[in-house]
């Protein structure tokens, strides 16, 4: 069972929780692939710590502050995509893409529906066609950012269904699905556009912390430990 949805904790939290994590022996990892820091004990997983983009753990979870992180951000929709560059925490590029690619009475994407009824009308055609130019331009685009700057990461966030059109397109994505630099997003993504670029950039650069049931059982201590200290500094 999991506690809740992702929490975000300041620094401080953090490191109490690495802290309590090794008073009590539990089992400590980097799961690179997701950027999280997973705390466990001998059954299960406790704690899922996303993780800075822009930092980096040592062996005990203690960050860092990456140098000169230059970071490239795709997230795409049926219709609607936007990519963004962004080089020690400033955005210096980005750019929003649109296509006719959603059935007007069924709200269907042309993609999903060629799946399931297979149809090739005028319209249809129309839709595809500018599906396949819709992920032409993107990878251009990802493709301009790959040249241009020395790209430490890539963010992603695309529906499952879209990928064989994403890195199957003509012009090619800069990176595999396997890419060891490729980090898919953690926060849902329900409309990528500028504004919802700029806020998940900020999570991307904060502590997210998810808690199992049991999790929440131990760590929910560090509130009372928090508060018995910030009592004690009124105190004194």
């Amino acid at each position: 069972m999991i506690s809740g949805n992702p929490k975000l904790i300041s620094l401080e939290k953090y490191q109490s929780i690495l802290d309590l994590s090794t008073r009590l022996g539990l089992i400590c990892s980097f799961e690179k692939a997701k950027h999280q820091w997973i705390i466990s004990d001998s059954e299960s997983w406790l704690a899922r710590v996303s993780l800075p983009w822009n930092m980096s753990p040592n062996k005990s979870g203690e960050l860092e502050l990456k140098d000169d992180f230059h970071l490239g951000i795709v997230m795409i929709r049926a219709g609607i995509a936007v990519t963004g560059y962004f080089h020690n925490g400033e955005m210096l590029d980005h750019k929003v893409f649109r296509a006719y690619m959603v059935r007007q009475k069924q709200g269907k994407s042309q993609i999903k529906y060629l799946k399931t009824k297979g149809k090739s009308r005028a319209g249809s055609r129309l839709r595809l066609g500018e599906s396949e130019q819709f992920f032409e331009e993107i990878n251009q685009r990802l493709q301009q950012y790959e040249k241009n700057y020395a790209i430490s990461t890539w963010g992603i966030s695309c529906g499952k269904t879209l990928w064989p059109y994403f890195f199957g397109s003509e012009t090619p994505t800069p990176f595999s699905k396997n890419a060891e630099n490729l980090i898919s997003i953690p926060f849902h993504v329900q409309q990528p556009d500028f504004e919802t670029l700029q806020a998940i950039h900020k999570k991307l650069t904060g502590v997210h912390l998810l808690l199992s049931d049991k999790g929440q059982e131990i760590f929910s201590k560090l509130d009372e430990i928090d508060q018995s200290a910030e009592n004690e500094d009124n105190n004194w």
